[in-house]
């Protein structure tokens, strides 16, 4: 595997950070309104009402020799909270600005009235403005040594401590856990070694399991391979032929140049490595629109029109035709995702998604404790021959950060898949998801619920009520909440027994 597969492997793992195609340069700014939309066009945009607050916590749980202390940000909303029979539902933040996913978390706020539940979210270290050292925070490996998942949950249990003691009514009310992607690992993560500050927890498309041979590496690329050739004739086939097309064209005297062209890069292609980078970039885009393939407008990522894999599609009909048309059709379809707004002047290949995702963060958690193999063989995939090379990868990351990756750690901190002692975890999948593949698709225990949603892409499940949801959401997040009623009501009988 070479440099550029591999940078595009740690831009895959950043799931729902798949954003920015650029390691170098973080993404934290945060976004310039308090607002979200569940379409882009089609539906009006809703003023979340929240307040935003600060505590300090410490660098380090788990040592005694740094008594450094950092601000973390959170998120609370309380309009519809009782302190009669209420409960508190706790976003585990991810890998990103909190509000970004507050705003992106609409199911939180559909259920909180009839949930009588105040609505937390929690920022994780080390993205959005929570930041241990300040502008240091990224300077070295000494500086990011505190960014683990450990630590992240510690901040969580200490904040719900926090809650419990300084607001009225707060003590003795039960915490449930939410979280989607790698917030969704982080909730499910939570319950298993936090049993005794949260009831249960809702993990959204957390693929758990994707770590050493849990799962097949390849499982990943043959998902979003599936979407596509279920969108359209010959969609992923022709996707399969369009890199040795690209590679024809480069190989020719003028060809960087016509690329560049005809696929109205921002920046032109100069040298051959340009070549790798720019399927790479490609490679992601298709990843990316199988991830957040919506049956309505959404403006996610970026704004993108309903089922946008179907619409990419229309682009992919004919898989035998000249490469020149075939990168024509590819800059057809780029523009599904990139230019559905009709606004923009050129293809940036140095970025995919929204600069709420913390890209450098994510990557030196790539290269420490979460490394989740990814790969293809250009057979039963769509994409490029990739092996998995542990070496090259854990070198790469060598080079980055000063660190070597421990590939094994997250499945012995966590259990892999020996987890049928913990109770209370519902693991909901879209089928769509490529990181179905590496979640909990079956149930373990009466207790250990796995919910599958036909035709639902990346936490689909979290986002806010939309009319054109198809009834297989609709249905999800009805069990989920009566799940989740079961448990409060469970907590609520224990805590009478109790006095």
């Amino acid at each position: 595997m070479g440099r550029c597969s591999l940078l595009l492997l740690l831009l895959l793992l950043a799931f729902l950070t798949p954003g920015a195609a650029s390691l170098v340069s973080p993404s934290l700014r945060a976004p310039s309104s308090l607002r979200w939309s569940t379409s882009f066009r089609s539906r009006p945009t809703i003023t979340l009402k929240y307040s935003i607050r600060y505590i300090q916590q410490k660098v380090d749980h788990f040592g005694f020799n740094i008594d450094r202390t950092f601000k973390q940000r959170y998120l609370i909303a309380d309009n519809y909270w009782k302190e009669d029979g209420g409960s508190i539902l706790f976003y585990t933040g991810n890998e990103g600005d909190i509000i970004w996913f507050c705003n992106n978390t609409g199911f939180m706020w559909d259920i909180a009235e009839e949930m009588k539940a105040m609505l937390v979210f929690a920022e994780h270290r080390y993205y959005g403005e929570s930041l241990p050292f300040g502008a240091d925070s990224f300077s070295d490996s000494r500086h990011l040594n505190f960014l683990t998942t450990e630590q992240a949950l510690a901040d969580f249990a200490k904040l719900i401590r926090y809650l419990q003691r300084t607001i009225p009514g707060a003590r003795n009310q039960p915490v449930i856990a939410l979280g989607g992607s790698y917030g969704g690992m982080l909730a499910a993560w939570f319950r298993m070694k936090y049993p005794h500050l949260v009831v249960g927890a809702l993990a959204s498309s957390a693929p758990i399991w994707q770590f050493n041979d849990l799962v097949p590496c390849d499982i990943f690329m043959k998902i979003v391979t599936t979407d596509f050739s279920q969108s359209g004739p010959n969609c992923s086939e022709s996707i399969r032929r369009s890199w040795d097309a690209i590679n024809r064209l480069a190989k020719k005297g003028p060809g960087l140049r016509w690329l560049s062209e005809a696929l109205h890069l921002c920046t032109p292609l100069t040298k051959s490595q340009d070549v790798q980078r720019l399927k790479d970039w490609i490679s992601e885009t298709w990843v990316n629109v199988a991830m957040v393939d919506y049956p309505y407008e959404s403006n996610f990522l970026q704004p993108l029109p309903a089922w946008p894999v179907k619409v990419v599609c229309q682009y992919f009909k004919y898989s035998n035709v000249p490469d020149t048309v075939m990168v024509q059709n590819i800059f057809q379809a780029l523009n599904v995702y990139y230019n559905y707004s009709g606004q923009a002047k050129c293809l940036n290949v140095s970025e995919t998604a929204t600069s709420s995702l913390g890209v450098l963060g994510w990557s030196y958690q790539a290269c420490t404790e979460m490394v989740m193999p990814t790969c293809s063989d250009g057979v039963d995939d769509m994409f490029e021959p990739h092996s998995w090379n542990m070496k090259e990868y854990s070198d790469d990351c060598f080079k980055q950060w000063g660190v070597r990756p421990r590939p094994s750690w997250i499945p012995t901190m966590y259990g892999g898949k020996n987890i049928s002692s913990h109770t209370n975890i519902i693991f909901s999948n879209g089928e769509l998801d490529p990181w179905s593949g590496g979640g909990v698709t079956k149930d373990i225990t009466d207790t250990l619920l796995a919910i599958v949603i036909p035709n639902g892409a990346h936490h689909l499940d979290l986002r806010a009520s939309n009319a054109l949801d198809p009834v297989s959401v609709q249905l999800t997040r009805s069990l989920e909440v009566k799940y989740m009623k079961q448990w409060i009501s469970d907590f609520y009988v224990r805590l009478r027994k109790m006095n």
